[in-house]
């Protein structure tokens, strides 16, 4: 890895966590429960976004007839059985081993709940590669901005020297607010039209990552 990158920080769904397809499997039991169109994952891409809250309005959901903090919970619950079930990208521990052993500090940045976060990390078994581990307090996914600015602002290393990875256009806009690079990863939780109109370099997969890191 460059020189100049003291700390990579790393969203986790989409990026590390391979689960755009049971989000999608979780949302269309929502939707067909109440009779709503259903999600195609290309449509998922294109409609998914920060804060969730908005995401859920556009697929149809009636607030006035259920909170919005209902249907997260259902969505939720639905997400959590079966999650288990989804596996890390490819390339994802090789990755995380490279950038470990050549002693630059990685932290997940993620807009899950701390503990399912934590739990899952532990499942995979690669805990130990990371310091910090940010979540939400819930798992109503409002955005992780306020979190990774307040993080970011309080290290000693200078976002200069900082690089963000991720999926979203979300990633991108806390890249933009805090300073550091960024790169993101299609074929996660938005499509690859909606990522390079952030105009940063797009990579689509963690292989290619770890090829411009070069093998040790």
């Amino acid at each position: 890895m460059s020189l100049k990158y003291k700390q990579v920080i790393w969203d986790w769904n989409g990026t590390l966590f391979d689960d755009a397809t049971l989000c999608v499997t979780s949302m269309n039991h929502l939707l067909a429960t109440r009779g709503l169109a259903l999600l195609t994952p290309e449509r998922y891409q294109e409609d998914f976004d920060f804060p969730v809250e908005q995401y859920y309005r556009r697929m149809g959901f009636d607030f006035t007839v259920e909170s919005f903090a209902q249907l997260s919970d259902e969505f939720i619950a639905s997400y959590e059985a079966d999650k288990l079930s989804c596996k890390l990208r490819e390339g994802a521990v090789e990755v995380l081993e490279t950038v470990h052993r050549r002693g630059i500090p990685q932290a997940i940045l993620s807009a899950s709940k701390q503990s399912s976060l934590e739990a899952t990390l532990v499942h995979f078994g690669i805990r130990h590669l990371f310091g910090d581990v940010l979540g939400l307090e819930d798992h109503h996914a409002a955005g992780k901005l306020e979190v990774g600015v307040r993080w970011i602002q309080a290290q000693t290393v200078d976002p200069e020297e900082m690089l963000l990875i991720g999926d979203t256009v979300h990633d991108h806009e806390l890249a933009q607010a805090t300073g550091v690079d960024c790169l993101l990863i299609f074929s996660g939780h938005q499509s690859r039209a909606r990522l390079e109109a952030c105009g940063v370099p797009l990579l689509s997969s963690l292989d290619e990552l770890l090829t411009r890191l070069g093998k040790d």
